[in-house]
């Protein structure tokens, strides 16, 4: 048996209210950063996507070469690592700790050799090295308070410019990297500063809602933006590629197109209202995208030519991807996440179910034979979604205590595995509820049996004949609180995977252990998942592995190793051999599984 990775659907930009998200671009690619995950995708092709998670910290900015060839990305503990794009391994070639606190930006010169690295330090706040041997090539002083960003003229001669929490504008020349002169132009945090492509500008914009814009090898100032200005910070800018034009991102919930030569607000696009529609990064493409983050972490991408609203809006999770299932037709899912949100995947995106969700954590999600999904989550609610109209329905159901895990039962029957008992849901009516001595953590359904998982390492087996669960055996051998079981589709075998990485297979009619050596997970066992014809069973682990068991073999396993850094948090089938699984960065991958004879 083997495996072959076939596609990675990422995650979109992590986000922090009041604060600047840094993306960037290389070509038609966009680059951005969420926990300790660096994503390169490629817009006009979603299918070229680069997740690398070599960050031991959070990551916070990556930045393509200008040549292309390699990316440096920073973290909140003040690393650099620089790692190769060609080829599918990123190889590293090269970690420096160039500060000793946050780094909140970093810019490459026009040769690829230098790079100047800005943030947060006990000793300073900025740092110019060479990207092969980390060796000074001048200092980044002058600023008195965190440092928000830095770009670099890529033509010769060099100039840097960086922008700080003092309210101030700093020049240097280069190189050696030295300091000029200091420019008070804000009254405010200065969020942003971007050097044009051609070098002969660059521009700066700060919390003060203003946009200036400076000569790019003097550093004098040539003048404010301040026709039709934004009312809010405005947190992002970046210029076109021919230089003539400037994109600028604000919490007002707008993004505006300025003409640099006469200074004035060219177009104006209204994202939305309210804290989620907050712009809070941006980016443009060689390929002539606008791309502007919401602070909701959709990236939402305009044509300058046209319209009042974005062309495009990708969506997808920004935080760890907590429960997910395969949902009827060729590739689709749904996913939900530790903020309460849902998605939908379908074809090569991701689209937001509406309407009133989870305000908190979704821990699972179940799929009916009507076709209606049902989902539990940590605001101690269930709720139905429609997915024909990719909506929630109205109904909504409290449950009696913290809902852990739901199953779904052939007659649609939702059986809810909560902190205090077992609820049974139908209709959206509570029709019966099983207080239980003992902490359920785990719930599946095949027929009239139902299997709960309990916090004391054991499972119990009920049967449900429509009003009340009867207790029929108790099944024991796991090392740990059960947190995923799971029965085959004939309902004859039951997979118990505890909090030991054990997984124990039972036969359910004899009410036995059939094998207890599914034990090479290292850590908890968050999803299992069955083959349709039952003879193979798919678990994900908190330890970052993926198995694929045999039953008729059971010593005869495929092991994907570091499917998902910190952890895989579900596991689903997507066809007989085609497998998926979703981890804590957010992000799902697909596998084709090999099964041989």
């Amino acid at each position: 048996m083997s495996f072959k990775a076939i596609s990675l659907f990422p995650c979109h930009p992590a986000t922090t209210r009041g604060e600047a998200t840094k993306l960037s671009s290389s070509k038609d690619r966009i680059v951005w950063t969420n926990g300790r995950t660096v994503i390169i995708r490629d817009l006009k092709n979603p299918s070229q996507v680069i997740a690398n998670s070599g960050h031991v910290q959070a990551a916070t900015v990556a930045r393509v070469s200008p040549t292309g060839y390699y990316c440096a990305s920073a973290d909140a503990a003040g690393t650099v690592r620089i790692w190769d794009l060609v080829g599918e391994d990123n190889v590293l070639k090269a970690e420096y700790k160039v500060l000793s606190g946050r780094i909140n930006d970093l810019e490459w010169d026009g040769d690829s050799k230098r790079i100047i690295a800005v943030g947060d330090g006990r000793d300073k706040f900025g740092h110019a090295f060479m990207m092969d041997t980390g060796s000074s090539t001048g200092e980044v002083i002058g600023h008195s308070k965190v440092i928000n960003a830095v770009a670099i003229r890529h033509q010769r001669p060099f100039r840097a410019a960086t922008a700080g929490d003092d309210t101030t504008i700093v020049f240097h020349q280069g190189v050696p990297f030295k300091y000029d002169k200091t420019i008070k132009t804000h009254t405010k945090f200065v969020q942003d500063v971007r050097y044009a492509p051609s070098g002969d500008h660059f521009a700066s914009v700060g919390s003060d809602a203003k946009v200036f814009v400076y000569d790019g090898k003097t550093g004098d100032t040539l003048g404010e933006f301040n026709d039709n200005p934004h009312t809010g910070s405005i947190y992002a800018s970046s210029w076109s590629p021919d230089s003539k034009s400037l994109a600028t991102s604000s919490a007002d919930c707008t993004v505006k197109l300025w003409d640099i030569e006469t200074k004035k607000a060219v177009t104006t696009w209204k994202v939305g209202s309210g804290v989620n529609h907050q712009q809070v990064g941006n980016t443009w493409t060689a390929g002539d995208d606008i791309v502007s983050l919401s602070m909701s972490g959709d990236l939402n991408i305009f044509d300058k030519r046209s319209g009042e609203r974005p062309a495009r809006i990708l969506q997808g999770p920004t935080k760890s991807i907590t429960s997910a299932i395969p949902t009827p037709g060729s590739d689709t899912f749904i996913a939900g996440t530790a903020e309460g949100r849902i998605l939908s995947f379908s074809g090569t995106e991701y689209s937001l179910i509406e309407g009133q969700g989870h305000s908190s954590l979704v821990s699972g999600l179940g799929l009916a034979s009507s076709g209606d999904v049902y989902s539990t989550g940590y605001d101690d609610t269930l709720k139905e979604i429609d997915l024909k109209g990719s909506s929630f329905s109205q109904a909504s159901t409290a449950t009696a205590s913290q809902p852990k895990s739901l199953a779904i039962g052939s007659d649609n029957t939702v059986f809810v595995a909560e902190i205090k008992g077992v609820e049974v849901i139908v209709s959206n009516q509570k029709v019966h509820e099983l207080q239980t001595k003992y902490t359920p953590s785990s719930v599946a359904a095949a027929g009239k049996i139902v299997a709960v998982g309990g916090e004391d390492h054991k499972i119990r087996l009920h049967e449900w004949d429509g009003k009340t669960l009867k207790e029929v055996a108790l099944l024991e051998g796991n090392k740990g609180p059960v947190g995923a079981i799971a029965f085959s589709p004939d309902g004859a075998l039951l997979a118990a995977g505890d909090s030991s990485g054990k997984i124990i297979l039972f036969d359910v009619e004899k009410r036995a252990s059939i094998t207890s050596r599914w034990s090479f997970h290292s850590g908890r066992i968050h999803s299992l998942a069955w083959t349709a014809d039952g003879k193979h069973c798919a678990s994900a682990s908190l330890d970052t592995h993926v198995y694929i068991w045999s039953v008729a073999k059971p010593m005869k396993n495929i092991a994907i190793k570091n499917a998902a850094p910190n952890g895989v948090n579900a596991v689903f089938w997507l066809g007989d051999t085609k497998l998926a699984s979703a981890g804590a960065d957010g992000c799902v991958r697909t596998w084709d599984i090999k099964f041989h004879v």
